[in-house]
């Protein structure tokens, strides 16, 4: 989210905004920091700026500054766009949530969707939907999908990959920039807007219609989970679509064996082997397989995750 294209409808605060950014920029967090506050003076209703003076705050080191301005940020903002729940999370200052607002999800993907595709394959090393795919493929072989649902399917880059190997390809996403991108494509049977946080009845996948559930005998969610804290809502979903014999192919940053999910600096959840283990036992799916491997690089440094392929039995 580029908080810079956010104004704060005063001039001359958004001026000292911009110099505050410029000394950001050239490493002086402090004194972005004060010109921020003398912003804010201006505007003080301004929740972009109240974050941006966070940020400012916390790489000067003064995390209890920091800290007062995320929770002005909730104050002005309750539905959260900015993650200002999840920093104080991190920043020790609340507990940590059990997911991020679906506002914040949805504005993070539709700011990114223009760069998405050549910010991940080109400069993130990003590898899911391909290991995903040859996952899928090394248990199907050559038999098709009669029908495939991916969740949070983004730019495509997982459907791209399965298209060729099933008969009807739907993708969902909270984001309609990405959905836009991925219509753009034309690989997708269909297209629509979904939340993966909230239960069956509500996240937009069914629509009342029986016929609509047990329709899928593939389910895929390709680096999607990590936005995700508990995922009792996403099982639930994937098992409410699979058919008897269906696979649920999905990825999650590996979270070692510290409990059930953890909250990164990155503002992405990792969930253990365990964890997803025992979710797959409460909604009936057999685990087939989970692969570790590196999944991207973030700054610099591989990013470890878990391939899993599960299956609904017949």
């Amino acid at each position: 989210m580029n908080l810079n294209q956010l104004s704060s409808g005063s001039l001359i605060a958004d001026r000292r905004a911009e110099y505050a950014h410029m000394l950001a920029d050239g490493g002086d967090h402090a004194g972005a920091a004060d010109l921020m506050a003398q912003a804010l003076e201006l505007a003080p209703d301004w929740a972009a700026g109240w974050f941006r003076l966070s940020d400012y705050e916390e790489k000067s080191g003064r995390k209890e500054a920091a800290v007062e301005a995320l929770r002005k940020v909730l104050a002005l903002n309750p539905g959260d766009m900015f993650g200002a729940g999840l920093k104080l999370a991190v920043l020790g200052a609340m507990e940590t949530p059990a997911g991020p607002s679906s506002l914040y999800v949805a504005q993070l993907f539709d700011d990114y969707a223009d760069r998405f595709d050549r910010a991940l394959v080109e400069k993130l090393d990003y590898t899911v939907p391909e290991k995903l795919s040859e996952l899928v493929v090394a248990h199907r072989g050559e038999k098709r999908f009669s029908c495939a649902v991916d969740l949070g399917c983004g730019t495509g880059l997982f459907g791209e990959r399965i298209r060729a190997r099933t008969d009807r390809l739907e993708g969902f996403d909270l984001s309609a920039n990405m959905l836009s991108k991925a219509r753009d494509k034309g690989i997708y049977d269909r297209l629509a807007e979904a939340d993966l946080s909230l239960p069956p009845e509500s996240c937009g996948l069914f629509d009342g219609n029986d016929s609509k559930s047990h329709r899928a005998d593939l389910v895929s969610s390709a680096d999607v989970l990590m936005y995700l804290g508990s995922l009792d809502a996403v099982f639930a979903i994937a098992e409410h679509l699979l058919s008897g014999g269906g696979l649920f192919a999905f990825s999650v940053e590996d979270a070692g064996e510290a409990g059930e999910f953890i909250l990164r600096p990155s503002l992405r959840y990792a969930h253990s082997k365990a964890y997803v283990e025992s979710l797959c036992n409460r909604f009936g799916l057999t685990v087939l397989e989970a692969r570790a491997t590196i999944i991207r690089n973030d700054g610099g440094k591989p990013v470890q995750g878990i391939l899993f392929l599960a299956m609904k039995p017949v």
